[in-house]
């Protein structure tokens, strides 16, 4: 569904692509600057003019990454608020079709709860951690491709840990889309169950129910919590298992590496640029960790509006 919709604004894609695959050239382009900054301008070879030079492409570089950056969320934005007012509109339609024997069997309550507060999810989902997820995957292939053209020696250890960075990502998100699945419908329990009681008020209170009404909505909340702290519990064994894995490869690499400059195998400027990379490379593959279960809750979102 949210991809069919995204479909029909190829040029919005197109731009958003664009602007995406920008700032990650300019966002890796910083590392090597440095490298040629540590290599030339601090090598004290290099007059005023060549410094100045070295410095001037990096703030282009900066500048680019900023006007790219601003123009990649402005369509990515604008594709996540159309792609979600058009599901809306699809899904309204399709209420309106449906037969008096479907509002018998699903409560309308729960109808209109799922229409907010998944469309809400969907929402961010597509304006921003699509976005978010695209830029650190092109971010993490770049900056392997710049490591191991940088040092291939030491990037291969890297590449070498990559699997096991990998299974955990793989093994907690399938339980964490099931988890968030639930997790979305106990949210929606709670906003039916509100707009169940607030439209009955005046029963409620001519029966002096209040009290007791009160309990059930406490209950209805406390499932809510527990779902929601299973889902925040496997995701933050997740991000924990994968960022000890990776800084703790990167840490390992990096001592190698300040090895081999001291041995005189590999520039100044080169492990320069190699630390700054493995930094991006490193963050990007954690924040794909963080992003990963938001997408796992989005593909929920769209599944129960499907």
């Amino acid at each position: 569904m949210v991809y069919r919709e995204a479909a029909r604004y190829p040029r919005e894609i197109a731009f958003a692509a664009a602007a995406l695959l920008t700032t990650s050239a300019a966002t890796l382009a910083i590392p090597w600057r440095f490298k040629v900054i540590v290599d030339d301008a601090f090598g004290g070879s290099a007059g005023p003019e060549q410094i100045a030079h070295a410095f001037e492409y990096l703030l282009m570089i900066v500048l680019v990454l900023g006007i790219g950056t601003a123009l990649r969320f402005y369509f990515v934005s604008w594709l996540g608020e159309r792609v979600v007012a058009n599901i809306r509109l699809r899904v309204q339609e399709n209420l309106l079709r449906q037969s008096p024997s479907f509002y018998e069997e699903n409560s309308p309550k729960e109808i209109s709860s799922r229409m907010t507060s998944d469309t809400a999810i969907i929402e961010t989902v597509v304006g921003t951690t699509v976005s978010v997820a695209l830029r650190n995957s092109l971010t993490a292939i770049g900056g392997i491709l710049l490591l191991l053209y940088l040092a291939p020696s030491l990037t291969l250890g890297l590449l070498i840990g990559i699997p096991l960075v990998l299974a955990p990502i793989v093994f907690f998100g399938r339980k964490i889309r099931k988890v968030s699945r639930s997790n979305q419908d106990r949210v929606a329990d709670v906003g039916a169950y509100v707009t169940e009681v607030l439209s009955a008020m005046s029963i409620v209170q001519s029966f002096g129910q209040e009290a007791r009404e009160g309990k059930r909505f406490a209950g209805v909340v406390e499932r809510t919590f527990d779902s929601a702290k299973r889902r925040i519990l496997l995701r933050a064994a997740m991000t924990s298992i994968v960022i000890v894995l990776i800084f703790g490869g990167i840490t390992m690499v990096m001592w190698r590496g300040a090895l081999a400059v001291s041995e005189g195998a590999i520039t100044g400027g080169t492990i320069t640029a190699f630390v700054l990379t493995g930094g991006l490379v490193a963050g990007a593959f954690g924040s794909l960790t963080e992003v990963y279960g938001d997408l796992l809750r989005g593909a929920g979102a769209a599944d129960r509006l499907a």
